[in-house]
């Protein structure tokens, strides 16, 4: 992800579009280092938010109001002073840089107009928000900068506002193509490197969709390309910028695994095409803003409901760990009860032939009367023919017994591997806290969490199965967890309804709900490629789905939550795409 200038170039032309004009009505300053200021125009009112956070500088429209301090901070106060009621008339990105500068038009003490500007600076840890006179004098910022603090310039009152450039880098807008030929190829590092080194306002991720349009490999020094490999670089570059001078903005959300990834102000074909998985999923936006905001809202989500799982996730995988060594433990134990019918057949051989086995003898030879083959067995010289029989008929007995007693300890931890696999798949697709309580009600009901009181309110548990609309206009619901998909399966469904679920792994039952009407085979793909995505196996290409009606689906008395049975079925081979379905928000 890339707050570039690029993605800033966009954010001026969508202010540009909504603020430009309209008066500042309201300035606040929510936090230490963020504006929120509302300006009123013709078309409505708006809300920017500036924010120079070191880790996170953004700018973005908002439709969300902030509690603001009882006692506004020196800064806004200043702001207040000088620009209240005032005209924005200008917003604009000197140099392609990642600065955003807002011209406004106001009176001063005397009456007569005037102008200044706040300049927002979106540069990692030196962002910085700044009101500046008409002659480029600092009058305030958000932070202070001392002589200590930066070598390059000084940001207090009364010192010149100018835009550092220490890295000698090029506007990529108004670069020339000898320019561009001898300052980037002339580099001997990846040429993706070589671009962002070279111009302002490119990211790394800018450099690598250059090439990724151009098909040209970003880790080949820039220095080493053939001519024909960097005139398809230029040609990209310059249909970029053609893009960019002509406003032609594709803001794009590139989502793995359903969890933010990237953004970008263009479409970006390192994750499309042929470069596209199973597992990446890119949704388009009108709005920079709103995609800006999405995407930071979706990954604090995301990173907060991880942080929660956490916890739930060590106990699961603990026990998971423990059980897997118990198989393999246990299947080792069964591996050598197979004898067992050996030792038997010893013991037949051995009381059939006992007349003509020789006393003190170390062993016997005689014609297995099963297969018609000779056998050699071996003997105790000390005790008799029976007494040897009687020894393996012993070990015989003891071997079945174990054999028997196993074959249920392996079938009783494989279900459990089965469930708790089950269980870290409902994790991964948890997307609120109501989900994950459900989750650890149900790992209480289960016994596999013991400490801790049981949520007495768990109705009242927010969390619904997922639902979509096939590309026919079909309802298909996916349960999120083992409870729901109890509770999908056998309450919510419809006997004559569709059940899928990836074929022997943990996943969630889905259920096509027919109406009563016939389902074409586009509906049934679709339905089996969600079984397929909200499956262990999501990221393999292609997942087997089992399908059968509804009322063909069992649960057997006393099974562990979402487990179910069924004797009869259809497969059909799914992919986890889900791209072209529709989800609705109940």
């Amino acid at each position: 992800m890339a707050f570039d200038g690029i993605v800033i170039s966009n954010i001026v032309e969508e202010l540009n579009q909504t603020i430009k004009g309209g008066r500042l009505y309201k300035i606040a300053q929510p936090e230490n280092d963020e504006l929120l200021l509302t300006v009123k125009t013709q078309s409505g009112q708006y809300r920017l938010c500036l924010s120079s956070n070191a880790t996170l500088p953004l700018c973005y429209l908002t439709d969300s109001n902030k509690k603001a301090p009882i006692q506004a901070p020196n800064f806004c106060m200043l702001l207040r002073k000088h620009l209240n009621n005032g005209r924005i008339m200008s917003i604009t990105q000197p140099e392609f840089e990642r600065i955003i500068d807002i011209e406004v038009e106001h009176l001063d003490e005397l009456g007569d107009l005037c102008r200044k500007h706040i300049i927002a600076e979106f540069m990692g840890k030196y962002s910085n928000i700044m009101l500046v006179d008409s002659n480029n004098i600092i009058l305030d910022s958000i932070k202070h900068v001392s002589a200590q603090m930066s070598s390059v310039r000084e940001v207090f009152p009364g010192k010149p506002y100018f835009i550092t450039n220490t890295t000698n880098k090029l506007n990529p807008l108004v670069i020339t193509k000898e320019d561009f030929y001898n300052n980037i190829f002339s580099k001997p590092v990846a040429i993706t490197k070589a671009i962002y080194q070279t111009l302002t306002g490119f990211s790394s991720l800018s450099g690598e969709e250059i090439c990724a349009r151009a098909g040209i490999d970003s880790t080949l020094p820039a220095n080493c390309l053939e001519e024909e490999a960097k005139d398809k670089i230029y040609q990209v570059f310059a249909k970029l910028i053609k893009d960019i001078n002509d406003k032609n903005y594709k803001p794009e959300i590139v989502k793995t695994n359903n969890v933010p990834k990237e953004f970008s102000a263009f479409s970006l074909s390192l994750y499309s095409g042929s470069n596209k998985t199973a597992d990446i999923e890119t949704t388009s936006y009108e709005s920079i803003s709103k995609l800006i905001r999405d995407f930071y809202s979706q990954k604090e989500i995301h990173t907060r409901i991880h942080q929660k799982s956490s916890d739930m996730r060590r106990v699961i995988t603990t026990i998971l760990e423990r059980d897997i060594k118990k198989l393999d433990l246990q299947e080792r134990q069964l591996k050598d009860t197979k004898k067992r019918e050996n030792y038997k057949i010893y013991g037949e051989l051995l009381s059939a032939y006992s007349y003509d086995v020789i006393s003190g003898s170390k062993e016997y030879t005689c014609i297995n009367y099963y297969d018609n083959q000779p056998i050699t067995i071996s003997l105790d010289p000390d005790l008799s023919a029976i007494d040897n029989a009687n020894k393996y008929f012993a070990r015989y007995n003891k071997l079945k017994r174990t054999f028997e007693a196993t074959t249920k300890l392996i079938e009783d931890v494989k279900q459990d591997i089965n469930y708790l696999e089950s269980v870290l798949t409902s994790i991964d697709i948890a997307t609120t806290e109501d989900d994950l309580n459900l989750i650890k009600e149900e790992l209480h009901e289960t016994g596999y969490i013991k400490s801790g009181a049981k949520s007495k309110a768990k109705q009242k548990l927010n969390s619904k199965p997922l639902h979509y609309i096939s590309s026919d206009g079909f309802d298909i619901y996916v349960g999120k967890n083992n409870n729901q998909n109890d509770e999908l399966t056998f309450k919510f469904a419809n006997g004559n309804d569709w059940w899928f679920h990836a074929k022997q792994m943990p996943g969630s039952h889905v259920i096509l709900r027919t109406g009563g009407k016939e389902v074409p085979d586009r509906a049934f793909e679709e339905a089996a490629a969600l079984a397929a995505y909200y499956s262990k196996g999501k990221n393999l290409e292609k997942v087997e789905i089992d399908y059968i009606i509804k009322k063909e689906v069992k649960k057997p008395a006393g099974a562990k939550p979402g487990f179910v049975v069924y004797y009869t079925n259809y497969s059909l081979i799914a992919k986890s795409d889900i791209s072209n379905l529709e989800q609705v928000n109940d």
